[in-house]
Parts: C-alpha cells; sequence; structure tokens
C-alpha cells in the first residue's frame, strides 16, 4: 500500500520560530505509511478574488491549489497570535477553497497542533482555526487535541525537541493521524 502524503502547513513565517521546531520534528519521526512534507506558504499573496476572476491568478496559487489537490491529509501546525491563528493560515485557507465550487480542501483529513511559549499551549489559535474546517469540508481529527505549551522548554538551542514528554506527545498525535487518514481516505 502507497504511503498517505501530508503537507505541513506552518502558520508562522519566523525562519527560527517554534512552530517550525515542531513540524521538522514531526516530518523526522513519521510513522511508516505517512509521508510528510511542508507546504510553503510564504510566497502567497494575500487573497483577492479578482486575480481569479480576470484570469491573473498568481502562478504560487496554481501550485499551492495543486499541491493541496495531491494530498491526503493535512497537518497545520499553528502558533496564536492575539487569541487566533495567523493570517497566513487563514490566507492558504482562503486561496485554495477558490474559485468557489473548486475548493481543493474538500474530503482530506485534517489535524491541529498548537504552539505557544504560554501555559495554554495556543487554545485560541486552535479553536479559530477549527472554525472554517467543517465549511471547507475538511475531515478534522477531533481526539485527541494537540497543545504544544512552554514549547521553550521542549527545545534545546538549535530548535530540536528533545524533552521527552513532547516527545512521546506528538508521536501518540501522528499515530492517531495516521489511523485518521486511513479511516477517511479509505
Amino acid at each position: 500500500m502507497a504511503d498517505k502524503q501530508i503537507g505541513i502547513l506552518i502558520g508562522s513565517l519566523r525562519r527560527e520560530s517554534y512552530c517550525r521546531a515542531i513540524a521538522n520534528y514531526i516530518m523526522s519521526v513519521a510513522p511508516t505509511g505517512l509521508s510528510i512534507k511542508e507546504i510553503p506558504l510564504g510566497e502567497l499573496s494575500m487573497f483577492n478574488q479578482d486575480y481569479d476572476d480576470d484570469g491573473t491568478t498568481p502562478t504560487a496559487w496554481k501550485v499551492f491549489r495543486e499541491e493541496i489537490r495531491q494530498l491526503d491529509g493535512v497537518l497545520f501546525i499553528t502558533p496564536e497570535y492575539n487569541r487566533s491563528m495567523p493570517a497566513v493560515l487563514k490566507n492558504a485557507l482562503d486561496i485554495a477553497s477558490r474559485p468557489y465550487g473548486q475548493s481543493v480542501w474538500a474530503g482530506k483529513a485534517g489535524g491541529i497542533i498548537s504552539v505557544s511559549p504560554g501555559h495554554v499551549g495556543g487554545f485560541g489559535a486552535n479553536q479559530h482555526l477549527r472554525q472554517p474546517m467543517g465549511f471547507l469540508d475538511i475531515r478534522l481529527m477531533q481526539q485527541p487535541e494537540a497543545y504544544v505549551c512552554d514549547v521553550t522548554t521542549a527545545l534545546d538551542d538549535k530548535n530540536n525537541v528533545v524533552k521527552e514528554s513532547t516527545q512521546q506527545s506528538l508521536q501518540n498525535y501522528l499515530q492517531a493521524f495516521k489511523k485518521w487518514v486511513t479511516i477517511i481516505e479509505g
């Protein structure tokens, strides 16, 4: 059986972001049966429907839509900005959901991991990111939820995940997500 193709969308564009550290760890410990790769968001201009309507759709949007179309599932790794999801993730959701009626999100398995240096683990961002998933028909895994709190205590000075409990929690989440993708994709 072929590996399930999973994309990671990182909600922070900062090179040394905590979300990137978690995503890198996840990609390095992907369980057998999952092929996980980052789908970069940094080249996506802000969504403006006029581009699609005028036939001037940016190349980066076309590439992004096609990359998402080819996936079996998507993992969103999000920081929390002002108790909500970052604009880069909302923008990505909008771009791949258009033109209207041509969303490439429909039917994809989805998972959310929120990351924060605080004690709440990005709860606000996690919950806000869940809100559009139903409308977009992203089949979001409800349990287990994943909140990486106090992330700075889980990383070494090179941004590697070294805290054993964080490693174990993320690996358990990936095993559950692997089962979820298999159920959704059949």
